[in-house]
């Protein structure tokens, strides 16, 4: 008997569609909770969405969100070249610190640096073991709550940044910096000019991951009393004892934000791959900047394979 094609009959599967439709009425009984439900009183949540002091808090967050990125990459960079270096002091120091920083929550380092006081009275800038001061000042007056929610955040990100950044290093070819040297490159020039630049493109879609849990995390500071967005929600409704529809503004608000990074984070995402089609490389495969240009004035042609290790 021959087999034809248009006669074959698609096999039915009733679990696939029970379990859609049980997911639809579950949905359609939280939209149904949400909008009748009068406990949540949307006209109060209409009044404060855009209130001042909920603008104000959500601009903090904000800022707390770009200072811990910054300094945490910026660290996270250091720390991540330390971590691949052949001199066991820097490599096992900067294992330490990735342990201990990945360790620790965020919330007990925030309270650890806002009560650092009790621990050091003050901060002296000077000459180690000798008693030589060339700058001090009281640990009160140098940790306030936006520094100690500063350092919290920004050594936690820089612990996991320094290890997707140390992955990105290492999935850029060894050819890289060996034809980097043959071109007359130190092996810092060669990292800061060439590997890095294409370890960064690497980790970008992990980065971009990592500012959205910041931006969440930046909650955590709401116990330094720092008015953020969520201790302005918080702020408000110890005074009208309306908890809910403050809380629901705030989660309004942390669900654009985080929508609107992800957004971006698409966006970067698609065009890196049309950038690597565009070129013909692969993630950790980049070629490096001005090869060809530098492989002609060696004697090279410019249509001729480039050596094995350097695409």
């Amino acid at each position: 008997m021959r087999l034809d094609a248009r006669n074959a009959v698609p096999l039915r599967k009733p679990g696939r569609w029970i379990g859609a439709f049980v997911v639809l009425v579950l949905l359609a009984m939280l939209v149904h909770m949400l909008v009748t439900n009068p406990n949540l009183q949307w006209p109060v949540i209409r009044t404060y969405i855009g209130s001042g002091i909920i603008l104000s808090g959500l601009l903090r967050t904000l800022e707390l969100t770009a200072m811990a990125m910054v300094l945490g990459l910026a660290m996270g960079i250091l720390i991540a070249l330390m971590r691949l270096s052949a001199n066991p002091v820097l490599n096992w120091v900067s294992w330490g610190y990735i342990w201990f920083f990945r360790g620790v929550p965020p919330i007990v380092q925030l309270l650890f640096w806002y009560n650092l006081a009790s621990l050091v009275e003050t901060l002296t800038l000077g000459v180690p073991f000798l008693h030589v001061s060339f700058l001090s000042v009281s640990t009160n007056s140098a940790i306030t709550p936006y520094t100690a929610a500063v350092l919290g955040l920004a050594l936690t990100e820089s612990a996991y940044a320094a290890e997707m950044i140390r992955a990105g290093i290492q999935a850029v070819s060894k050819g890289q910096l060996e034809a980097a040297s043959s071109l007359g490159m130190r092996r810092g020039q060669a990292m800061r000019r060439i590997v890095l630049p294409q370890a960064l493109r690497i980790v970008i879609p992990p980065i971009f991951n990592d500012s959205i849990s910041m931006l969440k995390f930046t909650s955590l500071v709401s116990v330094l009393a720092l008015p953020d967005l969520l201790y302005s929600a918080e702020e408000v409704y110890s005074r009208t004892y309306q908890t809910i529809p403050l809380l629901v503004v705030a989660t309004i608000w942390y669900l654009i934000l985080s929508t609107i990074l992800t957004v971006i984070e698409h966006k970067v995402e698609a065009r890196l791959r049309r950038g690597r089609a565009a070129t013909g490389t692969k993630p950790g495969r980049a070629a490096m900047p001005g090869f060809r240009s530098r492989w002609r004035v060696w004697g090279g042609s410019p249509d001729e394979t480039m050596p094995v290790g350097l695409s």
